[in-house]
């Protein structure tokens, strides 16, 4: 017995008359019959009850007939599950976030992907560094991840999503927090509040990275997880630090951000990534609804490497 024996069976009982069922069923009435009496056969039973002039259910055929229109109900429910995981309706991404730069661009994703493609399912999860993202990446226990500019990794794929300005936060009150814009070489006697060393941070490297070229390498009097804690830590006043443009939501309180002149890089770009051979469907429909709900900015006047 397989599904086209049920579903001869179903429009046969429908129809009681084979030749409305055969024509139903876009096929002959003799190969019809033949295999309604393969089926008694396999089934041991009579289904129908047959005459010259008539077709009637045994009660076989009628005891049988809900649980094999169930089957055919449930063959049916597959294959549209199937059509709409195949066209990127259905299914799961799971997507990589790092806390407080990607408080904006998160929200604004997963809202247009609920709204689009409410049948796939967004599975977020935090991720302190970007490093750590992009190794699960690589790995096949994500699908998508808010990363930044450079992506190391040949398998992986970016698009640039936000340009962030580095800039320079200080307590309310710092002499300094009224100027402007600050010479990073001027601020070479001030404390540091940084990220740690040992994980990899973009952030924490370009820090030094700057002062060094600055002529100083910064004092730093505190190391903080992430930088949500580091700008608090500069709010209450431990020291001063370097943070990014999309950060500065985080903290407002007791804190000022003043943009640096004369660094390079002075901005960093934050992306979307993910592995040039996932082949999911949900991936591309969240990869493609992600174009309009984060569009690429304009970058004409940076040099992306």
């Amino acid at each position: 017995m397989d599904i086209k024996d049920l579903e001869a069976f179903a429009v046969v009982a429908e129809e009681l008359h084979f030749g409305r069922a055969a024509a139903k069923l876009h096929m002959s009435q003799p190969p019809l019959s033949a295999r309604i009496k393969q089926l008694e056969q396999s089934l041991g039973l009579q289904l129908f009850e047959r005459s010259t002039r008539s077709v009637a259910l045994t009660d076989a055929g009628s005891r049988l007939l809900v649980p094999a229109r169930k089957v055919l109900s449930q063959v049916v429910a597959v294959q549209n599950l199937a059509e709409s995981i195949a066209a990127g309706d259905q299914g799961r991404v799971r997507i990589a976030f790092a806390g407080a730069s990607s408080q904006r661009a998160l929200p604004l994703l997963t809202r247009a992907v609920r709204e689009s493609h409410p049948g796939i399912e967004l599975q977020l999860e935090s991720q302190t560094y970007v490093y750590t993202a992009l190794d699960k990446l690589l790995e096949g226990s994500l699908d998508l991840a808010f990363a930044r500019l450079p992506t190391p990794h040949p398998e992986l794929e970016s698009r640039v999503v936000e340009v962030e300005q580095i800039l320079c936060a200080l307590p309310e009150g710092h002499p300094r927090a009224n100027q402007p814009n600050l010479s990073l070489a001027d601020l070479h006697d001030e404390d540091f509040v940084s990220l740690p060393s040992d994980t990899g941070s973009i952030l924490q490297a370009t820090m030094f990275a700057l002062c060094i070229t600055a002529g100083f390498r910064p004092r730093v009097v505190q190391v903080s997880p992430d930088s949500a804690t580091a700008l608090a830590l500069v709010a209450a006043g431990a020291g001063i630090t370097i943070t990014l443009s999309s950060v500065t939501p985080a903290q407002s309180v007791g804190i000022v951000y003043r943009e640096l002149v004369d660094i390079n890089p002075s901005h960093m770009f934050a992306t979307l990534t993910w592995r040039k051979d996932d082949q999911s469907p949900a991936l591309a429909a969240v990869l493609k609804v992600s174009e309009s709900a984060l569009p690429t900015p304009d970058l004409s006047g940076f040099a992306l490497k």
